[in-house]
C-alpha cells in the first residue's frame, strides 16, 4: 500500500448495521464539537445526555455549575450496548432533525463499571 493512499479506520465488530445515519457503518460524517456525558433518557434511535459545565457569573465574580442536555442519534448497531446511566461520547454532525445535531461515537463506561 502506498503512503499517499488513505486507510479506512478500523471498524469495531458489531452486528450488521444497515443504518445510513450511522457514523461507523453509514455515510454520516462527524465534525465539530465533542462532548461526554451521562445517558438520562433513551428513546428509539435517540438518547439524551447530560453533563455539567462551569460558567463565570460576572455579577458575583464566582463560577456556577450549569447542566446541559444534548439529544443525540443512537445508531442501530449500538442500541443494545448503551443503557441509562452509561457514560458516552457524542460528536457533532449535520442536523438530522429539529432536535438532533449530534451522534453517539463510543461508550466510555457502563453503569456497573468503575
Amino acid at each position: 500500500m502506498k503512503e499517499t493512499e488513505k486507510r479506512k479506520p478500523e471498524v469495531p465488530e458489531r452486528t450488521n448495521c444497515n443504518d445510513i445515519n450511522c457514523p461507523i457503518h453509514g455515510a454520516l460524517s462527524l465534525r465539530g464539537r465533542t462532548f461526554s456525558g451521562k445517558v438520562i433518557k433513551k428513546f428509539h434511535k435517540r438518547i439524551v445526555i447530560e453533563f455539567e459545565r462551569t460558567v463565570y457569573v460576572r455579577k458575583y465574580e464566582r463560577y456556577a455549575k450549569m447542566k446541559t442536555k444534548i439529544h443525540a442519534r443512537l445508531p442501530d448497531c449500538m442500541s443494545n450496548e448503551v443503557n441509562l446511566g452509561d457514560y458516552i461520547t457524542v460528536k457533532e454532525c449535520r442536523p438530522l432533525s429539529k432536535l438532533i445535531h449530534f451522534a453517539v461515537t463510543e461508550k466510555i463506561k457502563g453503569v456497573n463499571e468503575k
